[in-house]
């Protein structure tokens, strides 16, 4: 059980604004902020190269918090300025030739599509999408017919950025696992969203970052390499931080998941994600994930109970995100209504998502995204604003 009115006092945000934009970037707990403060304060009192060499330990540590964080091991973690660049790092290690296949989720995001579609226009490779289950989800059993011998990747999101819907990881990764095809997961919604735990998954790579359910600062991400897959990736961007120059004509990439890091990097928001790790674990994933399944369903169900109000979200289990149209209304005059009444929303546009939103024919939609900090009386106003429109 979350102690609510103690978590809510740890966020300062909470004494300003009811915040529903948890999927775009949570509010920080003061912990995190003090970390990140204090760090880039004493950077500006005796430099930054010194700082860092005399709190060197402390930003290890991260690496460690990480590895219990996904439960993995330290050696498999690398620190990234977003989950983009880790997902990024990630796929572009990977070579493709013509006639390789890549399977992917309707759900998929934007950013992951268009890195797929740049492949396939370099490569040749094609890209597929998984037909889903009845109530939404990638079909584990469909993903398994389309398997053959051209198969490269299987490469899912966990949690879709349009909709509160969890995509059965693990379930895909017993496919994947069994074929001997790599998987990358974006679990850029789902890692402080609810447990994660790499081995169950089943996943070889997967991508997170600081700022959305994790509750870090902004700039901050990390990518999980199993240790296994190391002997087959090579990042394509290599400096002297993840590969060392042993002779004129030779270098040595780094034995471990940090030669997909680059050197430059921000200590101050890496601490920061590593403070906001520990405080999610010390929490407890568990106790969160129940807390935003129950403040995710209250949601829904309040919105339906309002006329000419239609929610989007699909799936068997739903999570924290929240999508809705208000009839008459657009996305955009909905959340700046609310942003009016000091309530934080987003907008997702069909072009996020294009594989599942055009195939349900779905407009821009209104995103309310809660936390664990929320409270029932906060769903309940926006719930009332929105009733109003």
């Amino acid at each position: 059980m979350i102690d609510v009115v103690a978590a809510r006092a740890d966020t300062p945000g909470a004494a300003f604004v009811t915040h529903f934009n948890n999927a775009g970037a949570s509010l920080m707990p003061r912990p995190v902020v003090d970390a990140v403060t204090e760090y880039l304060t004493e950077e500006s009192r005796c430099g930054g190269y010194e700082v860092a060499e005399a709190r060197a330990d402390e930003l290890r540590s991260v690496y460690d918090t990480l590895a219990v964080l996904i439960g993995s091991d330290r050696s498999e973690i690398a620190i990234t300025d977003s989950a983009t660049r880790a997902w990024d790092a990630a796929f572009s290690a990977m070579t493709f030739h013509p006639g390789d296949r890549i399977l992917t989720t309707a759900s998929e995001y934007a950013s992951n599509a268009i890195a797929f579609l740049q492949a396939s226009k370099r490569t040749g490779v094609s890209v597929e999408v998984v037909p889903n289950r009845p109530t939404g989800e990638i079909d584990p059993d469909a993903l398994d017919r389309m398997i053959d011998d051209r198969v490269r990747l299987i490469a899912i999101n966990h949690v879709p950025t349009n909709g509160g819907l969890v995509n059965p990881a693990a379930e895909v990764g017993r496919v994947a696992n069994a074929h001997g095809i790599t998987y990358l997961l974006d679990a850029c919604q789902s890692v402080g969203q609810m447990p994660i735990d790499v081995d169950a998954i089943g996943c070889d790579l997967l991508s997170a970052t600081s700022r959305k359910f994790l509750r870090g600062p902004r700039g901050a991400g990390f990518l999980y390499v199993r240790n296994a897959m190391l002997e087959y990736l090579e990042p394509a961007v290599l400096d002297l931080h993840g590969a060392r120059w042993e002779s004129l004509d030779c270098f040595a990439m780094r034995p471990d998941a940090r030669r997909f890091e680059l050197w430059e990097r921000s200590p101050a928001l890496v601490l920061g994600m590593g403070v906001a790790a520990r405080y999610a674990v010390d929490i407890g994933l568990g106790a969160i994930w129940d807390r935003v399944s129950e403040l995710g369903a209250m949601l829904r169900s309040g919105l339906r109970d309002v006329s000419g109000i239609r929610v989007h979200d699909v799936g068997s289990v739903q999570g924290a995100i929240v999508t809705f149209t208000v009839e008459g209304r657009s996305a955009v005059e909905v959340k700046a209504a609310l942003h009016d009444t000091a309530i934080n929303v987003s907008v997702v546009t069909p072009t996020s998502a294009r594989f599942d939103m055009e195939e349900r024919g779905l407009p821009d939609l209104v995103r309310a995204s809660v936390h664990y900090f929320n409270t029932e009386q906060e769903i309940e106003r926006l719930t009332a604003v929105v009733a109003r429109l």
